[in-house]
């Protein structure tokens, strides 16, 4: 896609637009594609799918100013009149009726604004009184979650208040308060006031504000964010671009990632913002190379269908709200058609990933991520040691798309019934006699840095300077013994109680950690060091609690999880570590079998192990010379030295009072 014209683009809308026509009902109200009926039933589905891929038409109609779509927009504006017509078998379902169609609302009065002229304008009167009276109950509904969702109670009472509706300037007001409630530093947003980060925060938290500040009925409150957004977009922006592999693979993070190529939302929302710090010819490039990612892996498919799953149909990868129809929030990811052709996104030259043109090494705080991206292969790598969709202290069981340690472009987590319950991917956890593993979540961050490097290596400053805590970073800092970029190392590591948890059944899957009866097994601290497609991680068993005897567990230490010619390998640096390998028949969208490689090591409190720990693109075993790691030092310092596969050594101080 990277050469395509905008013209190409409009082409791949309009074929998306006419694959789910046949899937109408008579009346336009409901469209329904073929799958699995969604866990809110067959009316929210159809719901869901005039409302998201009216959100496709909308951006198609607005960006050629309606010529030439008077049929596109008298369509959908079908579907409104009957979607809205109490006596019709197509009616949609109401607000007060079922959460879900709080959020389609959203998307049917934010694209009836953006083309008021050629769809709103024209509907009947009493068409445009019923709209207002279907969008009214959003007004004084305190029972939207305090997520994203805010934004769905503010862009329907934005509109309403344009068209002489009902609307509350105090939940307006609410809302915007609760959205500045997320940010973080560098531009973050978290999904919530839990630890939540994850597409949400570009393809609905940065999204939403930059549309919402065009709308009709927002001039007036918009007029005094607007510099904050675009800052915050801006520098959350230099981040994301380094998130996209060279194959235009967003991270495989997060729930809904069936949404897919919404990834590549927030580039056209930089575009629309006018985001200085990155040129428009990349933002261009970096949705281009994400939407250009799914359509060389079969999606939409041979039907020009968007099904539930990654690349192909994969129907595990559904939360418990998705639908047949859920997917078509990928619309999302084609809203620079909406810029008219000579926008300076369309015009200006394209300009690589980051990842193109060489290695990437990252910290970003707001999540405690270790970015790491290797131009060999092209694959972009996060160590996580900030992110888990909860709260410091809280003890539930890890949700495998939030609360590893390790997330990448070229693999998926575990996403089997193991991959929730007995973590083992990209995981340090304690094992008992029975085979049962312990958790992380409710971890506490100790340290997310990047020591030796210039700062186009490792984040600006005050990415981590602006970070709620300053105490963040610690004292400890590295000392390269090679110096210049080759020797820039990421530093990140955490603490927490390990605890076994005993999954309550009957839980619906919104993608966080499921709730259990827990019980307590030692603390653990991990530290990560890394550079490319190589880990050093350090572990530490604090003493064990409620009397559980050592000789009972084992510390494991697992490894990327892998399909096909990628290496994934576990290699003990320090301690008695035991290989093995987990074999997942289908445990990840990418294919199967799924290949997990770990490490056991008898618990002996109050003792570091290190291992190293490699994904890369390389075909079999890593063709670099060997690693080794020494430690010095007790109590409240280690002074830890590296010699790298590639010959580079390095010498880093931790802090490790904490842990």
């Amino acid at each position: 896609m990277d050469g395509w014209s905008r013209r190409d683009w409009t082409g791949f809308a309009d074929r998306i637009l006419g694959a789910v026509r046949p899937y109408a009902s008579p009346g336009h109200a409901r469209i329904t594609p073929p799958g699995r009926p969604g866990g809110y039933g067959r009316a929210v589905d159809g719901l869901e799918g005039f409302a998201r891929t009216f959100l496709l038409a909308g951006f198609r109609i607005a960006g050629e100013r309606g010529a030439g779509l008077d049929e596109l927009a008298d369509w959908y504006a079908t579907g409104i009149a009957t979607g809205t017509d109490a006596a019709s078998p197509e009616r949609w379902v109401r607000l007060d009726e079922h959460g879900q169609a709080k959020v389609e609302a959203a998307s049917i009065a934010l694209i009836l604004d953006l083309t008021r002229p050629w769809i709103w304008d024209r509907l009947d009167p009493g068409v445009q009184e019923r709209v207002v009276e279907y969008l009214s109950p959003a007004v004084g509904d305190s029972t939207y979650p305090h997520t994203n969702w805010l934004w769905f109670r503010l862009v329907v009472q934005t509109f309403l208040r344009s068209v002489g509706g009902p609307w509350s300037a105090r939940e307006m007001a609410e809302d915007l308060a609760e959205h500045d409630s997320f940010r973080r530093s560098g531009g973050w947003l978290s999904d919530g006031p839990t630890r939540a980060y994850d597409h949400y925060g570009g393809w609905a938290l940065h999204l939403y504000p930059a549309l919402w500040a065009r709308m009709s009925g927002a001039a007036d409150l918009a007029a005094a964010r607007r510099d904050a957004d675009v800052r915050a977009l801006d520098a959350f922006l230099r981040d994301a671009v380094t998130l996209v592999g060279a194959d235009g693979s967003p991270l495989i993070q997060g729930r809904s990632l069936t949404y897919r190529f919404a990834a590549a939302a927030p580039f056209w929302v930089g575009a629309l913002a006018g985001v200085p710090s990155v040129a428009p010819g990349q933002l261009r490039h970096a949705a281009a190379r994400v939407v250009g990612h799914f359509i060389r892996h079969g999606a939409p498919d041979d039907r020009g269908l968007l099904t539930v799953g990654w690349h192909a149909s994969w129907p595990r990868l559904a939360q418990s709200y998705s639908g047949p129809a859920s997917p078509y929030w990928a619309s999302k990811g084609l809203l620079g058609i909406a810029l008219p052709a000579d926008h300076p996104v369309w015009t200006a030259p394209p300009e690589p990933l980051p990842v193109e043109t060489g290695d990437v090494l990252r910290a970003v705080a707001a999540p405690g991520w270790l970015i790491a991206g290797t131009r060999a292969d092209g694959i972009v790598r996060v160590v996580n040691h900030g992110t888990d969709h909860a709260d410091e202290g809280r003890t539930l069981a890890d949700s495998p798309l939030y609360a590893r340690l390790g997330y990448s472009t070229a693999t998926s987590p575990l996403l089997d019934d193991g991959g929730w319950a007995a973590p083992v991917d990209q995981s340090v956890v304690l094992v008992d006699d029975a085979g049962a593993t312990t958790h992380r979540t409710g971890m506490r961050t100790l340290t997310v840095r990047v020591d030796g490097a210039p700062d186009d290596v490792a984040s600006a400053p005050d990415d981590v300077a602006s970070a709620p805590d300053d105490g963040l970073l610690g004292e400890g800092g590295g000392l390269p013994e090679k110096g210049g970029s080759d020797a820039a190392l990421g530093v990140a590591g955490s603490t927490t109680m390990a605890h076994w948890v005993t999954i309550e059944p009957g839980q619906r899957d919104y993608g966080e950690g499921r709730a259990g009866r827990c019980r307590p097994a030692a603390r653990l601290t991990v530290f990560s060091l890394v550079r490319g497609a190589h880990e050093v991680r350090l572990v530490r068993v604090g003493e064990p609690a409620g009397g559980l005897d050592p000789a009972t567990v084992r510390l494991r230490v697992g490894g990327w999880p892998v399909t096909g010619g990628l290496t994934s390998r576990v290699v003990s640096l320090i301690g008695e570590g035991t290989e093995g390998t987990t074999v997942h028949e289908d445990g990840g969208p990418l294919g199967a079998p799924v290949r997990v490689p770990w490490l056991d090591y008898p618990v002996r409190p109050a003792t570091w192990v290190a291992a190293l720990v490699e994904l890369s693109g390389v075909d079999g075993p890593s063709r670099s010379g060997a690693c080794r790691a020494t430690l010095d030092g007790a109590g409240e310092w280690l002074d830890v030295r590296v010699e790298w596969p590639d010959g580079v050594r390095t010498r880093t101080r931790l802090d490790v009072r904490d842990g």
